[in-house]
């Protein structure tokens, strides 16, 4: 198999799951794109020595995420603009669910929500996530855990709890109908 070819496979078996990754953690579809386009243009310019490494995912996932890490500090001026001019109007909606959960991604500090993504949407070991940020597994279980609590208060629908049963009547105030008969 020519080495073409076999970028080619890699490339269509792993970028739809890698730029879901990003977006999970970068809230932008655009930068997500980007950077996972710029990290497999790299790839292809290193493909024989990542695949005699060995599994090239971990190395494209770390250069997609850090180069989107490093567009957010670029960002500010895109969202100042975006702030004035609203969306564009040919953006489809988001079904509600994802609406609140990339808002709640993008209320995590930056280490937290790589961990979430890596960990939780794309099912990494703690293990293999400490290897691709450079912390140990205790910081990886640190952040989880302190992520995990923020997206928990951010998830919960405090305006709308949700509907109680009535509490039952206390038994003197139940009408003659509604003593049970035993017979």
């Amino acid at each position: 198999m020519s080495a073409q070819s076999d970028f080619d496979q890699f490339y269509a078996a792993t970028a739809k799951r890698l730029v879901a990754a990003v977006y999970a953690a970068t809230g932008d579809l655009s930068e997500a794109e980007d950077a996972v386009q710029e990290a497999y243009a790299r790839a292809w310019q290193r493909w024989d020595r990542l695949t005699r490494d060995g599994d090239p995912t971990p190395w494209v996932r770390t250069v997609a995420l850090r180069l989107a890490v490093s567009s957010w500090r670029r960002a500010r001026n895109r969202m100042r603009a975006h702030l004035r001019h609203g969306p564009p109007a040919d953006v489809p909606g988001l079904a509600p669910d994802r609406v609140a959960l990339v808002d709640a991604l993008r209320g995590l500090k930056p280490d937290q929500r790589t961990v979430v993504v890596l960990h939780h949407l794309l099912d990494l070991p703690i293990e293999q996530v400490a290897r691709e940020t450079g912390v140990s597994e205790g910081a990886v279980r640190t952040r989880l855990s302190r992520a995990r609590k923020a997206l928990g208060r951010h998830l919960t629908d405090s305006d709308h709890p949700a509907p109680h049963p009535p509490a039952p009547a206390p038994a003197s105030a139940r009408s003659p109908k509604e003593v049970p008969t035993h017979g």
